[in-house]
């Protein structure tokens, strides 16, 4: 396939998106094979035909690094609750929020997960996303957090799209745990773990170290287990306190720590050393009418690469656009357009420890995105409209 009389928007880290006028791709075996000026286009990529985009513009493929997209039921009540003046927090210890979303899992078969979580799953695809991350945590025993696994790895065999699976053991005390999150930890977290990566289920490990669910102690236990077990790490961290979990996850080299609205310039600077991404989730911050927002400038100034992504969730972000999630990056956060495309491609990929996509290079996966704009700031300008022309997936059209 060869693209021709494009703008690509590259993304290799080169200033003012990489921008590439008057550009072509070339791809052959599902990977980007040359990308540059057509002018420059070798002889042995040169095609009878080619794909005329009469000036539209070229990005990888979008990349939605946190998401909790496999889960039962809603929570529209809860969501009503909260606008009559109750936090996150309260609904929480009130027995509804993440608990009350684990009782709708428990009573889905995998079959009925993978039904319902494939609308979500398609309309990321229609925004021009080709991978997504999938985490359990709203299972919370041993089959249960498998069944979602499982169901997560089955999106793949349904829809042309790579999925990433993390396992969120360590996200709330189900019920039957409550007052007791080490015993927990021990006969049901860590044995989960070790059943869904020996049946490998697992890409990463995650974690919600927060005041109403895990403490930095308990999360290392965790974490300790999946560095065992060879696997890599991130941590839901700093999103409704500080509790010292960013400077954990850097402690264990994690890919990210995401949230983060109550991090701290010290915390971007493990971070950074650690080299790991933060992962940006405004769909939360804006649902919770959260007031403190990610230490932005801090991140800038630390050189901490900044991801973005929807959070897709049932409770805290119940969103499924990453094109929205990039216009609030930048009007909640005052990210920059750029930055937030970055975020949804070259850094999304590296919070998912995914070198082969992300970018328009030679030798990556030929996962693109074209759309009707002029320039790549108008992905996250407009609101609530969608201009994507094609996909291109794993090199297919």
């Amino acid at each position: 396939m060869l693209l021709i009389n494009a703008t690509l928007a590259t993304m290799d880290g080169s200033p003012a998106y990489g921008l590439v006028e008057q550009g072509a791709v070339a791809i052959r075996d599902g990977r980007i094979a040359w990308a540059g000026p057509a002018a420059e286009l070798p002889g042995e990529f040169k095609l009878d035909e080619s794909i005329d985009l009469e000036g539209r513009l070229v990005t990888p493929a979008l990349i939605d690094c946190h998401t909790h997209v496999i889960h039962g039921g809603n929570r529209a009540r809860e969501f009503e609750m909260r606008l009559e003046g109750a936090s996150y927090e309260e609904v929480a210890r009130a027995g509804g929020g993440i608990v009350s979303t684990v009782a709708a899992t428990r009573a889905a078969t995998q079959e009925q997960l993978l039904a319902h979580a494939l609308p979500r799953v398609d309309a990321m695809i229609a925004e021009g996303v080709s991978t997504i991350e999938i985490k359990s945590g709203y299972g919370l025993d041993i089959d249960n957090e498998l069944k979602m696994l499982r169901a997560a790895r089955a999106v793949a065999e349904k829809r042309p799209v790579l999925i990433q699976t993390s396992y969120l053991g360590a996200h709330a005390v189900p019920p039957e745990y409550k007052g007791r999150p080490d015993a927990y930890i021990d006969e049901v977290c860590i044995p989960a773990l070790e059943a869904a990566h020996a049946e490998g289920l697992v890409d990463a490990v995650d974690g919600f170290c927060e005041g109403i669910a895990f403490t930095p102690r308990q999360i290392a236990r965790v974490f300790d287990k999946a560095r065992a077990l060879g696997i890599p790490v991130k941590l839901h961290a700093e999103q409704l306190s500080n509790l010292g979990g960013a400077k954990l996850a850097a402690e264990y080299d994690a890919l990210s720590a995401d949230h983060l609205e109550y991090a701290t310039a010290e915390d971007a600077a493990a971070m950074a050393k650690a080299g790991s991404v933060a992962v940006i989730l405004p769909g939360a911050f804006y649902t919770l009418r959260e007031t403190a927002a990610p230490p932005i400038d801090a991140f800038r100034e630390a050189g901490v690469p900044m991801a973005v992504a929807t959070d897709c969730n049932p409770g805290s972000s119940p969103m499924s656009s990453l094109l929205l999630s990039m216009n609030m990056a930048c009007t909640l956060f005052r990210m920059t357009p750029e930055e937030a495309l970055a975020g949804v491609t070259r850094n999304a990929a590296r919070a998912l420890g995914l070198e082969d996509t992300g970018q328009i290079k030679p030798g990556l996966r030929a996962d693109l995105a074209v759309w009707d704009v002029e320039h790549p700031a108008e992905l996250a300008y407009r609101i609530g409209f969608n201009p994507l022309w094609k996909r291109i997936f794993g090199g297919a059209l």
